[in-house]
């Protein structure tokens, strides 16, 4: 080989690699984003440490979807929780049996790790304003939510994304992010 095509490959090589960085850097910056769980209030769909991958774009934002939040807590901490209510709907919780429901209507919540305790601090009814959400840890008894006062409703300007994938998964999570493997 002489030296022009050696150049010539060396020069094809890096604008390849060059270009192929570019992409991957613009789709990881505005497109997906990736984010770590930190604690435990989304076992067992969630662990602590888990990486996931969130659309950066947030769409419609509906029931069931497990949302990154940047709102200001009095925790100081970026949030990792499901979507039980959007503006218009009104959630109370059941203190004999220590359901949720949503518009008068008991939630089905196979993700749930166990039954909730009412805790006497909680109000019975939020009524949720256009523009905010309730949202709740899987790990009801030890998820800081909605039901916090320290956090509260959740304005949905402060979703950062929707996780769609937790890496390491062999299989992509269904609407209602319950891992669809076997």
């Amino acid at each position: 080989m002489n030296n022009k095509k050696v150049l010539s490959y060396v020069y094809d090589l890096a604008s390849i690699l060059l270009t192929a960085v570019l992409v991957v850097s613009i789709i990881f910056t505005f497109i997906f984003k990736v984010s770590t769980v930190s604690g435990e209030s989304m076992e067992n769909t969630l662990s602590n440490g888990d990486s996931l991958i969130i659309t950066a774009v947030t769409g419609e934002i509906k029931y069931g979807d497990v949302v990154v939040i940047s709102q200001p807590n009095g925790y100081d901490k970026v949030l990792i929780k499901r979507v039980i209510a959007t503006g218009g709907q009104t959630v109370s919780f059941n203190r004999f049996d220590n359901s949720v429901l949503v518009d008068g209507k008991k939630l089905d919540e196979p993700y749930i790790k166990e039954p909730m305790r009412f805790l006497y601090s909680m109000n019975e009814t939020y009524e949720v304003p256009e523009g905010m959400l309730f949202v709740m840890g899987d790990n009801r008894n030890e998820s800081a939510d909605s039901r916090d006062r320290e956090i509260g409703l959740i304005d949905e300007r402060y979703v950062v994304g929707k996780v769609i994938y937790r890496l390491g998964d062999t299989h992509i999570f269904n609407s209602d992010f319950t891992s669809s493997q076997e």
